[in-house]
């Protein structure tokens, strides 16, 4: 526990498929991001955080329970308005209430508590609000009430929402969800507060602002009357570092900075150029990593994160070395707050947090049971398991099975399989245990598949009349 160290405010920043790379301060060379770089600097900058799952739903899921999602259900997206991804897909209609809690535990602990932004835990009819997860406050969008997609049409007075409506919408959506932080704020008193601030940005549609792209224009195609996904994708980052800005900007002004740990991360990896509502968009980057959002290779679990806590967090510190989950982001505010977390997956981060490299051998788990449209370089199997250095990917009927050395081998170039069987073995039941407690549901035929249909000579059949058109 944290002992005699004072319990900080939590504000908690999570971005949607911002991918490892796309921060200056991770190495990209061509966005811009002033005030997450300046968040780095005045904090701690770690390069092994991973999420629970390569996309939205389940990832989100974690990091209220901090349980690893397969264990409550939750394999794939939770949206009601995208029947053929949850249905098919065995995704209960929203998150169960019943189950411990980060913002319940810090509720009872004496927290202020509030949630704004995206949710995307269960939008159905019947389906809770964040308020019975433990929030007192709470504006949300991709929820059964979507309050702040309402509030924008209320006040601009369109009454019926219109496609093009959505499009203003989405783009001010940052600067809405940190409004409404910032609100919450002047709201918190002298308790301490979680502050859960999920915004909508880089999520796929993008439309970014005039002025955004004629920022980024000389990223544009060269004679085409259009600005080309690397300008539209930067734009939109910039716009939400900007708002993020403002937002740690209101900590300072409310003399609240020293007494606030600020976490920034994303829910997955990037989104990849073949899902419709990306193709003019998708220009995230995973950094230097195999694998985007679906993927279980590093670059669709691997993500940013930065901590700043001041006179705690080593400020302008890179840590290399901590392996950190979003499981345990539980334990880690239960830690902050003095309380006992439920024991679930996760540990506190605390010790990385204040200073001190957390290596742990605590095994994390991921699961991806459907199929993966993405180039079959990023088409990972659907098992994993990372434990200390070592990451087993492997179907488990056995068809495809891949070791890495993850410090040694960050892009998951040298597949380890053949040459360390005991440490297959040692992983692969680890995995296989782990995977037999989850709830049974769903699978496609061809998950954990990178099959590709390779061109195939005519001459061994007769030809088709298909084959003549």
């Amino acid at each position: 526990m944290m002992g005699t160290v004072p319990r900080p405010n939590i504000l908690f920043i999570l971005a949607d498929d911002w991918g490892w790379g796309d921060l200056a301060c991770y190495g990209h060379a061509r966005i811009r991001t002033p005030h997450l770089d300046r968040l780095a600097a005045q904090g701690t900058l770690y390069t092994q955080f991973y999420v629970a799952a390569p996309v939205c739903s389940p990832s989100r899921a974690c990091f209220l329970t901090g349980r690893f999602p397969g264990e409550v259900g939750f394999h794939h997206i939770c949206d009601s308005k995208l029947p053929w991804t949850s249905e098919p897909h065995g995704v209960p209609d929203f998150l169960d209430p019943a189950l411990p809690t980060v913002a319940r535990t810090l509720r009872s602990a004496g927290y202020r508590t509030a949630h704004i932004g995206k949710w995307h835990l269960g939008d159905a009819d019947g389906a809770p609000d964040p308020g019975a997860y433990g929030f007192d406050r709470h504006h949300t969008t991709n929820s059964r009430t979507d309050d702040l997609r309402a509030e924008f049409y209320r006040d601009s007075e369109v009454g019926v929402p219109r496609p093009e409506d959505d499009v203003a919408f989405r783009r001010q959506s940052s600067r809405m969800i940190v409004d409404k932080a910032i609100e919450f704020l002047d709201e918190a008193g002298d308790e301490p507060f979680f502050l859960q601030t999920w915004l909508l940005d880089p999520h796929a549609t993008l439309y970014p602002t005039d002025d955004g792209l004629e920022t980024f224009r000389q990223f544009s195609p060269v004679g085409i009357d259009m600005p080309g996904a690397n300008a539209i994708y930067y734009a939109v980052i910039a716009e939400a570092d900007r708002q993020i800005g403002r937002l740690l900007a209101a900590l300072d002004e409310r003399g609240l900075t020293d007494d606030t740990i600020v976490i920034f991360t994303s829910d997955n990896g990037p989104e990849d150029l073949w899902v419709r509502n990306a193709s003019h968009s998708a220009a995230g980057s995973p950094g230097p990593f195999r694998g985007r959002k679906r993927s279980l290779y590093e670059g669709g679990t691997r993500v940013p994160f930065i901590v700043r806590w001041p006179g705690h967090t080593p400020a302008g510190e890179v840590d290399d070395d901590s392996l950190l989950g979003s499981v345990d982001l539980f334990a880690t505010c239960a830690d902050l707050a003095g309380v006992p977390a439920p024991a679930t997956g996760g540990e506190s981060m605390v010790p990385a947090l204040t200073g001190t490299p957390l290596v742990s051998d605590r095994p994390l788990f991921w699961e991806w049971r459907f199929d993966n449209p993405s180039h079959p370089l990023h088409c990972s199997p659907m098992r994993v398991v990372r434990q200390g250095p070592w990451k087993l990917l492997a179907n488990p009927d056995g068809s495809r099975t891949e070791l890495y050395d993850i410090p040694s081998d960050p892009m998951e170039l040298t597949n380890l399989a053949d040459r360390e069987p005991a440490v297959v073995a040692r992983l692969t039941t680890l995995a296989n245990e782990w995977a037999s407690s989850l709830p049974a549901g769903p699978q496609s035929p061809t998950a954990g598949s990178n099959a590709y249909p390779w061109p195939r000579s005519t001459s061994a059949r007769p030809l088709t009349d298909q084959d003549q058109d």
